[in-house]
């Protein structure tokens, strides 16, 4: 009896242990990590607004209303303007002859172009105009320097910047352009603008 018991003990320590099988119950979260169908990490969708077209809605529409402002003042006489005869005059002392049509071309270049850029239409034909204004406008100021007190470059230089600053990175989200392929600018849109305002500015000044 003593031999039995013995080998029935042994028998126990060498018998392999099964493991016990998995209780569904207790099985918790995976611990690979969160599903990857799950909302993607690269950032917010495509469609939605950033702080980055907000910023560009309100550069447009200060910078193109005033702009086109300006226009008026020459085309219309609006918002204290002198109108299309008297700036005409002005013109003509600055050697644009005709001064009314140069001062027409310039006014119309400052309206169409300042509100396409606050609606974000073409904005690369849009900045274009504008800057082949003030590409004229700083050949005549040049000869006073840079600063506005003197009557210099300052001020065109810095909308003609502007202007393509808008073309090269695109007008954002929330503007017309979102409806066409070239809607979020580039190099060839800031390269268009600034080609095609310098010949009209180079036509302009030929003439």
């Amino acid at each position: 009896m003593k031999l039995l018991a013995t080998r029935h003990r042994a028998s126990l320590h060498l018998a392999p242990a099964t493991p016990a099988p998995p209780d569904a119950s207790r099985t918790g979260p995976s611990r690979t990590g969160p599903s990857r169908t799950g909302p993607s990490r690269t950032g917010p969708s495509r469609t939605a607004v950033s702080a980055a077209d907000l910023g560009l809605l309100l550069l447009r529409m200060t910078f193109g209303l005033l702009l086109a402002g300006h226009g008026a003042q020459k085309l219309f006489g609006l918002f204290g303007g002198h109108g299309l005869t008297a700036t005409g005059k002005g013109f003509a002392q600055l050697g644009y002859h005709p001064g009314t049509f140069f001062a027409g071309l310039a006014g119309a270049s400052e309206f169409l172009g300042g509100l396409g850029l606050a609606v974000g239409l073409l904005t690369p034909l849009a900045a274009a105009a504008v800057i082949g204004v003030m590409i004229n406008a700083m050949i005549v100021t040049a000869p006073n320097g840079l600063w506005e007190t003197d009557g210099g470059m300052e001020y065109p230089l810095c909308v003609a910047v502007v202007a393509i600053t808008v073309a090269a990175v695109g007008a954002g989200r929330l503007a017309l352009d979102r409806l066409f392929r070239r809607r979020d600018g580039g190099l060839p849109e800031a390269a268009f603008a600034l080609g095609l305002g310098g010949i009209s500015a180079a036509i302009v000044l030929a003439v």
